[in-house]
C-alpha cells in the first residue's frame, strides 16, 4: 500500500494540525514541509515540535531556497550547506524514523538550452562542487540521523543534474548511504527515456519520490501512465512515500482531495 504525502502549501487549514485533519480525511498519510531560507524552518521548530506531540506525521521536508549547494558563488554555497543542515537537524527530530530532507543541486541558477548557453563553471567544477557538497550534507544528515535526498531537476531549470542515473554516479562517487536520489515523476517525464526503466536502474539509491503529472499539475491532469510508475515501484519494493508537489486544476481543495483515491486506484497492491 503506498503512502501519500501532501506538501504543506496545498492543504487547506491555519495549522498544521488543521492541515492534516484535511489530508486525513483525503486519505493521506501525512504532509511534505516546505524549508524557506535565514534558517526559517529552525525558527518553526516551537510550530513543528508541537504538531509532532500532537500527532502530525512530518517525515519530510522540500527545500524552498533562493540558492542552493551548486551556487557559482561559494558564499550563497556556504549558506546553502549551512541552511541544509539546520533542515536536515530538524526533520531528524520531528520527522520520525527515515526522515528526509530534499534538494536540487540548483535551481534557476543556469541552463544549456538558453542563452548565453554555456555556463561560467565547467563540467568538472560542478562535478567537484557538488561532490564537496554532498560529502558535507550526507556526514551531517548521518550525525543526525536523517537522509538527504538530492532531485534531478530538468534541462531548463538545472545545467547538471537532469537525470536519476547522473544523480546515482554522484552519490556513487559521495559512497555514503544517508545521501539518496529523488525521482520527481514531472522532471523525469521531460529527462528520462523511460521513467520506470530509470526508476528500475536507481532502485538501490532510491530514497523518496515526488509526483505530478506531465503538466505539473495533480495527478490525473496529464498524460504519465501511473499503473506503470505504481507497478514499478511496488515491483522495487519501494518502502518510502510519495509526496504531491504540484499545481493544481480546478477548486484547490476539491482538487487536492482527489489525489490519493486517484493514486491508490491505479496502484496495483491496491485489491480491485
Amino acid at each position: 500500500m503506498i503512502k501519500i504525502l501532501c506538501q504543506e502549501q496545498l492543504l487547506p487549514g491555519e495549522t498544521l494540525q488543521e492541515k492534516f485533519d484535511f489530508a486525513r480525511e483525503a486519505g493521506y498519510d501525512g504532509i511534505e514541509l516546505r524549508a524557506r531560507g535565514d534558517f526559517a524552518f529552525r525558527d518553526r521548530l516551537p510550530e513543528l515540535r508541537l504538531a509532532a506531540r500532537d500527532g502530525v506525521p512530518m517525515p519530510s521536508v522540500c527545500v524552498d531556497m533562493a540558492h542552493f549547494f551548486g551556487a557559482f558563488d561559494p558564499e550563497l554555497r556556504r549558506d546553502a550547506v549551512a541552511q541544509l543542515k539546520s533542515q536536515l537537524s530538524v526533520i531528524a527530530e520531528v520527522g520520525g524514523p527515515g526522515a528526509v530532507a530534499c534538494t536540487p543541486a540548483s535551481w534557476g541558477m543556469f541552463s544549456r538550452r538558453l542563452p548565453p548557453f554555456e555556463p561560467p563553471r565547467s563540467a568538472e567544477e560542478d562535478r567537484a562542487v557538488l561532490l564537496e557538497g554532498l560529502a558535507e550534507l550526507g556526514a551531517h544528515a548521518a550525525q543526525v540521523g536523517a537522509t538527504l535526498a538530492l532531485e534531478p531537476l530538468n534541462r531548463y531549470e538545472d545545467h547538471m543534474v537532469n537525470r536519476l542515473d547522473q544523480a546515482v554516479e554522484l552519490i556513487d562517487a559521495v559512497g555514503l548511504p544517508s545521501v539518496k536520489v529523488l525521482a520527481d515523476t514531472y522532471h523525469m517525464n521531460i529527462e528520462e527515456d523511460e521513467p520506470t526503466t530509470a526508476l528500475v536502474k536507481a532502485a538501490a539509491h532510491l530514497g523518496h519520490v515526488q509526483v505530478s503529472d506531465s503538466n505539473r499539475l495533480q495527478p490525473g491532469a496529464g498524460h504519465l501512465d501511473w499503473s506503470a510508475l505504481l507497478g514499478t515501484l511496488d515491483a522495487l519494493d519501494y518502502s518510502g512515500h510519495l509526496a504531491v508537489e504540484c499545481r493544481l486544476r480546478g477548486e484547490p481543495s476539491v482538487a487536492v482531495a482527489a489525489i490519493p483515491g486517484f493514486l491508490r486506484r491505479h496502484d496495483v497492491t491496491v485489491p480491485a
